[in-house]
């Protein structure tokens, strides 16, 4: 069961500044079920899972404390409501995060406790290093990708669906998004080119001026890499844009691109440079159906 005392405010996090190790102090224990426990700390290095738009996946490493070395085998978001002493975690979390009234919480999943009240102890935490970096790298290639993509498929649009991105093209990526994950080796982005995008201008057909998009596939897929090797050799500057130090800050990676500066509100982590990238490359595929658009994008680190 969940420590009598819930903190009071939302936990701190490191990671949009990249950090990978710290030390705080324990400010609840919840009991997750099957012999797992969540611990929350007043701050941490750790990037949980989101639990609204799980893209990425939560670190994973170590938390010391009590004595004991602790393997973090997941990391969690937790919540307590205005009007509750009980953590909520991950999908059972009926509002968004930073609602009002609301304490968030990362929870450090473990599958075992040390002997002893944890309460008010010090803890320290280290994350995977390495599988930080390699999520990283996708997430940041993630993002590229869709400034990329929507750059090549620009022409296809008959109107102007009302949403562009940072450099004045039709936003696909975030009109027709049905899914995206990231892992250490690569992001897949699934779009879907149903009735919905359609309406708002956006076609697939063959046109006077274009082929259908099954038979520019090819071509496609040249132009969005072309752009992003451009782009990693240019080894712009990337950072993650936060107003304060609180999970529910609002945070927006932005990179500092030859064509100007992009933009995306985002949760993850990311890469500092895309110099620290060797190469990044993206396969599209089309569904045999033509209503699902598949990108798999695979960045190559240093």
């Amino acid at each position: 069961m969940s420590l009598p005392t819930i903190p009071a405010a939302s936990t701190q996090v490191g990671f949009p500044a990249g950090s990978v190790s710290g030390r705080s102090t324990v400010v609840a224990v919840h009991d997750l079920g099957d012999g797992r426990h969540g611990i929350a700390t007043a701050a941490t290095p750790f990037h949980p899972l989101d639990h609204t738009w799980p893209d990425q996946p939560a670190d994973t490493g170590t938390l010391t404390v009590g004595g004991a070395e602790l393997p973090v085998v997941d990391c969690l978001t937790g919540a307590v409501g205005p009007d509750s002493a009980a953590v909520l975690v991950g999908a059972d979390i009926p509002v968004r995060r930073g609602d009002d009234g609301w304490v968030w919480l990362v929870l450090h999943v473990v599958e075992s406790l040390p002997a002893g009240d944890l309460l008010g102890a010090e803890a320290e935490l280290r994350v995977d290093a390495e599988r930080r970096a390699a999520l990283s790298a996708a997430h940041t290639g993630c993002h590229l990708l869709a400034l990329a993509l929507n750059a090549a498929l620009a022409p296809r649009w008959r109107k102007d669906p009302g949403r562009a991105d940072a450099f004045g093209n039709p936003d696909f990526d975030s009109l027709a998004m049905a899914f995206s994950r990231m892992d250490t080796t690569a992001s897949t982005d699934v779009y879907r080119l149903g009735k919905s995008l359609r309406k708002k201008g956006f076609t697939a057909d063959a046109t006077e001026e274009l082929p259908a998009l099954a038979d520019a596939l090819p071509a496609l897929t040249e132009a969005v890499n072309a752009r992003l090797a451009a782009w990693v050799a240019a080894d712009s500057a990337v950072r993650i844009e936060v107003p304060g130090p609180e999970l529910t800050a609002r945070r927006r990676w932005a990179c500092d691109l030859p064509e100007g500066t992009a933009a995306i509100f985002c949760g993850g982590t990311h890469l500092h440079r895309l110099g620290e990238l060797a190469a990044l490359r993206t396969e599209l595929r089309l569904s045999a159906d033509g209503s699902e658009l598949t990108a798999v994008t695979v960045p190559e680190r240093r």
